[in-house]
């Protein structure tokens, strides 16, 4: 199956970093945007988040989707690059106003791109 068909159902999504030192964080985001099928893509504000990627490019991310079962998506991610603005920025914050809230957007500060490391089921 391909990455960008396990984000067609609805559902919740967290991502998990850690620090240089190991301390752990995880906050709940929205699906990514997809840039191929081995690029990711997401919003990041100000936060514990932004702060351990600078420090450790490693994450997570697990996606449940909506509805009967249990099915989703966990994700093993390299960050390959923080972007503080451009074209991908104001349409993450556009998105972002759109979904949630125009104040939501305003917190969005950067773009990190992640390569998918690997993909497995969420069973």
């Amino acid at each position: 199956m391909k990455l960008s068909e396990y984000f067609k159902k609805p559902g919740r999504g967290a991502l998990a970093t850690a620090s240089a030192d190991g301390r752990t964080n995880i906050a709940l985001y929205a699906e990514p945007h997809f840039i191929d099928e081995e690029t990711v893509v997401w919003g990041i504000i100000d936060g514990r988040t932004y702060t351990n990627l600078k420090e450790n490019p490693h994450a997570s991310y697990l996606y449940v989707t909506s509805g009967d079962g249990l099915s989703g998506v966990r994700l093993n991610l390299t960050l390959t690059r923080l972007e503080d603005s451009g074209e991908m920025l104001g349409r993450i914050k556009s998105d972002t106003a759109k979904r949630v809230s125009q104040e939501a957007a305003s917190l969005v500060k950067h773009v990190g791109y992640f390569k998918v490391a690997e993909l497995r089921p969420l069973t």
